[in-house]
């Protein structure tokens, strides 16, 4: 595998494909570096959420795993030490979470600081919320969980947008974009997850009502973040999934479960044109 940037993995790009159509596509808008950063990076945390949502393996498993993968992440990557971590689970993993250290291996090392110390904040999150089988009993605590899942995917953006690009943005806001799209989520996923995984994200005493007003006001958040933006393909990729998340929280308001795949075609278009 090359460690160049100018040769990023095609298998990288296969798996992010594969894992989500949604953020492939965005994501291939951005210029070279960046590119492969965000790439690398939503592999890397992709590959820790696959342990979180595993409905088939035992809370007190995932934080014990959650926080040595958080505590590795805080020190030079060892591939040897992280195969060593998940080996308990290694037959229960997909191929991006078996593949970490490829993809932190693709990062380009000028970000890879960055990536690493956003992974190992998640993993700690994650590991802290299944060790609390997700009991989220207040605004407050949905906040915290949505920032740990979505919000800080939202200030790593940030920083590397500054970076690599010049680019200055207002951290809430970009704590606000991620929740904003977590939120919209929970909302779509709410049954699934109460059935598959006996797990409710929603705050004790709350109708969808409140949490339709909890993701309007976050994606409200989302769209003053966007005023910020003055680079063209920062604007196109974060564009697409706020986008989405609007037409996606519309059509549940209208009654509907989601939106068709003709609509995501419709949307993805619309952006590359404007």
């Amino acid at each position: 595998m090359s460690k160049t940037n100018e040769k990023f993995p095609k298998a990288a790009l296969r798996v992010l494909k594969e894992t989500s159509r949604t953020f492939y596509i965005p994501i291939t808008f951005l210029q070279n570096e960046l590119k492969h950063t965000v790439a690398s990076a939503y592999l890397v945390l992709r590959a820790i959420d696959e342990i979180e949502d595993h409905d088939e393996i035992d809370n007190d498993v995932k934080h014990t795993i959650l926080m040595q993968v958080s505590e590795l992440f805080q020190q030079p990557f060892s591939e040897e030490k992280y195969l060593q971590i998940i080996e308990p689970i290694e037959d229960k993993m997909p191929e991006v979470t078996l593949r970490l250290g490829d993809w932190v291996e693709a990062c380009p090392k000028s970000t890879l600081p960055f990536v690493m110390e956003s992974s190992s904040e998640m993993a700690y999150g994650m590991a802290k919320w299944a060790k609390a089988n997700w009991q989220i009993r207040t605004r407050e605590d949905l906040d915290d969980y949505t920032y740990y899942v979505a919000g800080l995917v939202g200030v790593l953006l940030s920083k590397l947008w500054e970076v690599c690009a010049g680019v200055k943005t207002d951290h809430e806001l970009a704590i606000g974009y991620g929740r904003g799209l977590q939120a919209v989520n929970i909302l779509r996923n709410e049954k699934e997850d109460l059935k598959e995984r006996g797990v409710s994200f929603v705050p004790e005493g709350w109708t969808r009502t409140e949490l339709f007003k909890y993701a309007e006001e976050n994606l409200a958040k989302a769209d003053e973040y966007m005023k910020s933006l003055n680079k063209r393909s920062i604007i196109l990729f974060c564009r697409l999934p706020l986008a989405l998340a609007h037409k996606t929280l519309k059509a549940m308001k209208d009654g509907r479960e989601k939106i068709t795949r003709a609509e995501v075609e419709e949307v993805v278009e619309d952006i590359q044109v404007n």
